[in-house]
């Protein structure tokens, strides 16, 4: 999308209207989960491009953000048109899930565009950061064939735990039928000693393994998790692949340290591989009799690709990855004015104040000066911020080029090939991260743009850690701007939390690495590995490891806030408005604009002092069926309110709003064409010349009020929607339904009495 489109009326780019309208639907700490840009190839192996990329559970999601004319065939090529739909049609092959908006309609209705989110997104998300950038876990395959069969067992144990030792994280246990293969893994699991998940594909295996675990492990509470039998917060749950594939959302991903594959064999199978990217454990292990699979994808491979990659630092632990080194060069830029919003800064005021000869100057004599001989990758602002840097060293001698996405495949991919023979000393990029290149030849980067993405400075940084020959570390230089407390960008110190900062020093390696570099330090020595920069070894800096997005992962937002308690949203709104509710931390984004974030001790506390009840997920459905059984009649709105829902709810607990007029209407025209009590005098159902509108807007006023202020209901305005809280409604099964309704019947004969 070229840049003149993706600029909005205000001034900032779509890009950042979009990111405003998700933090204002699901926070302003989640909005670090959007993936900017995030490149995949389409089936024809093109290079493409999400306008924005997002994992939540399970799920893969791409979101377009289109201009009007963009996907008018009748103003755009037919190629264009057809190349689009190529582009589309591709994420879904991939299996994501795709939305698109306009950028006239965030601008004029934002309000649907956030009702929307809520629908397609879901309300309780469970978002991921995306790290493709990582190297994929350790593993082995283990044979029971090659063992004694007394012995196999104790070998078997023998080997895993020595993979453990060496940080490999996925096993595969080949044994043949018969010889014991869930003793050996039951038996592994309780060395462990972690909550351990056992899947099985059939309800026999689960029933099996279930009774091994009580056996050999009779410490710990074991559950089954299979058909009808639900039991998520036993010690050790045994399950079948299909049921727990069905209610991850009833899991978190880090509830188990230790996960067993039966018959691993089947690991390619979609349910397998959903299940297999969820859960997070320390260790995997799969278990199978069949060695070969008939489509000759190797097990093994299929089990580390898709489980969850090793995070940064023990990947570096390990040797996986390189240690990096960090010089930090402080510019005069002042970043304390410039806009923000949750994850990024608003470009025009950015280039405002990076794009100035003082600090591209300050970038080019730093690589002129220190690492002009070292392959060098320059992370800059833009294309252009891109191409200045690349003049700027070219004129100063050495060879340098901007490259972008933008750029023509064979131009970029022949810049590349010189960078890696070494032809090219400096790549100036702003997007070419986001192609999943690296060159692990690449010793140097800079961090020349500002940025407040945690994911877009790791995944910078991941570029340049892959391993060489010959490469010791890479040597990382943070352009450190001032900036406030909340619109501080990403640095290395800040990245990692390092409070304490001297010049070269390692910041990531291995522990023995550590130890070496910090006794050279206390002898006021600098290692061999840094170049000869100006900076004394005893040179010393507090760094501010400030960062409101983790302050906030462990808080809760005011939406949440008002989720929790059994209180009106708006009486909770006017309490904080007039300070006799605290919050713990107010991020300031702009002038006018906050968010606000509250410790679980103040919720607590709040709902104590004001006789409020906390309502979580594990409550949620209980205190709504203590609401319908304790319905205050009035009217009889309530339960006719609630029968309306049960009979016309989708599978996730959606009903139009027409849907619900219409079985108002219907009922009390019913009573009134039998000759029965419509409602009182007062009511329009009772004087019967009321209109859809009408009957509407007393719906909304009347019954739902109550149950949209305890979170039960809420009415998605724009959409014309009610949804039934999804915690509540997926939990209640068909007999509760039944009991509903059964419930209502009895409270309208008791509420209809009262007449005769």
């Amino acid at each position: 999308m070229s840049e003149t489109v993706y600029r909005s009326i205000s001034g900032s780019t779509a890009e950042d209207l979009f990111i405003e309208l998700f933090s204002e639907t699901f926070g302003a700490e989640k909005a670090g989960y959007l993936y900017s840009q995030y490149h995949f190839y389409d089936i024809y192996q093109n290079d493409r491009f999400a306008d924005f990329f997002l994992e939540s559970g399970t799920r893969k999601i791409a979101i377009e953000i289109d201009d009007e004319a963009s996907h008018n065939k009748n103003i755009i090529s037919q190629n264009k048109f057809y190349d689009d739909l190529l582009k589309q049609n591709s994420m879904i092959h991939l299996g994501w899930d795709v939305f698109r908006w306009a950028v006239k309609q965030m601008q004029v209705q934002p309000d649907t565009v956030k009702d929307e989110l809520r629908v397609f997104v879901g309300s309780n998300t469970a978002f991921r950061e995306v790290e493709d950038y990582l190297p994929v876990q350790r593993g082995k395959a283990i044979s029971g064939f090659d063992f004694e069969l007394k012995e196999h067992q104790k070998q078997a144990l023998k080997c895993l735990e020595e993979m453990r030792h060496n940080h490999e994280t996925i096993a595969l246990l080949y044994h043949a039928t018969g010889t014991g293969k869930t003793v050996t893994a039951v038996s592994d699991a309780k060395r462990v000693g972690k909550r351990t998940l056992f899947l099985a594909h059939t309800h026999e295996l689960v029933e099996q393994a279930a009774q091994t675990f009580c056996e050999l492990w009779p410490g710990v509470s074991v559950g089954k998790f299979a058909d009808s039998i639900k039991q998520p917060d036993c010690y050790v749950v045994c399950g079948s692949i299909q049921s727990v594939a069905l209610n991850l959302d009833m899991f978190k991903e880090n509830d188990f340290g230790y996960l067993i594959i039966d018959e691993a064999h089947h690991a390619s199978a979609d349910t397998y591989q959903k299940v297999l990217s969820y859960f997070k454990p320390d260790f995997t292990l799969g278990l199978t009799a069949t060695p070969e699979r008939a489509d000759d994808k190797n097990i093994l491979d299929i089990f580390k690709n898709t489980a969850h990659k090793l995070d940064i630092q023990t990947a570096v632990e390990i040797g996986e990855l390189v240690p990096v080194r960090c010089i930090r060069i402080h510019t005069n830029i002042d970043l304390t004015k410039v806009r923000f919003n949750s994850v990024q800064y608003n470009i025009r005021d950015l280039e405002s104040k990076i794009f100035v000869p003082e600090r591209n100057a300050l970038i080019v004599d730093t690589f002129m000066e220190y690492v002009s001989s070292k392959r060098t990758v320059i992370f800059c602002a833009s294309v252009k911020h891109a191409e200045q840097i690349a003049e700027m060293i070219r004129e100063r001698g050495v060879s340098a080029y901007a490259v972008s996405g933008s750029m023509k495949s064979s131009e970029r991919k022949e810049y590349l090939a010189k960078f890696q023979k070494g032809e090219i000393k400096a790549l100036c990029a702003c997007d070419l991260l986001n192609e999943g290149w690296d060159c692990p030849e690449t010793e140097v980067l800079f961090m020349a743009r500002p940025t407040m993405s945690k994911v877009l400075y790791t995944q910078q940084l991941g570029r340049g850690m892959r391993l060489a020959e010959g490469k010791d570390c890479l040597l990382v230089f943070d352009f450190v701007d001032n900036a406030s407390q909340y619109n501080m960008p990403y640095s290395m110190h800040r990245l990692f939390k390092l409070s304490e900062y001297k010049p070269g020093k390692l910041v990531l390696g291995t522990k023995e690495q550590r130890t070496a570099d910090n006794e050279l330090y206390a002898k006021g020595e600098k290692p061999d590995a840094i170049v000869d920069f100006p900076v004394s070894a005893t040179d010393y800096e507090a760094v501010d490891v400030f960062n409101w997005q983790d302050e906030a992962a462990g808080m809760i937002s005011q939406m949440e806030f008002i989720r929790r308690v059994d209180a009106a949203s708006e009486t909770v709104e006017k309490y904080i408005r007039e300070g006799e509710i605290i919050p713990d931390l107010i991020v300031p984004m702009s002038e006018h604009r906050t968010f606000k974030y509250f410790t679980e001790e103040t919720l607590k506390k709040t709902a104590n002092k004001f006789g409020w009840r906390i309502i979580n997920d594990e409550n949620r459905k209980e205190l709504f069926m203590e609401m319908i059984c304790q319905m205050d009649m009035s009217y009889s709105y309530k339960p006719v309110l609630i029968k309306a829902i049960l009979a016309n709810a989708d599978d996730k607990g959606r009903i139009k709003l027409d849907d619900i007029v219409s079985y108002f209407r219907n009922y009390y025209e019913g009573r009134r064409n039998s000759g029965l009590t419509v409602e009182k005098a007062n009511s329009i159902f009772a004087k019967g010349s009321y209109t859809d509108k009408e009957a509407q807007r007393n719906i909304l006023s009347n019954p739902f009020k109550r149950f949209e202020d305890m979170q039960m209901l809420r009415h998605t305005k724009t959409l014309g929607i009610i949804e039934v809280e999804p915690t509540v409604w997926k939990l209640l099964n068909d007999n509760e339904k039944a009991e509903i309704e059964m419930i209502c019947d009895s409270k309208l004969e008791e509420y209809y009495n009262r007449f005769k």
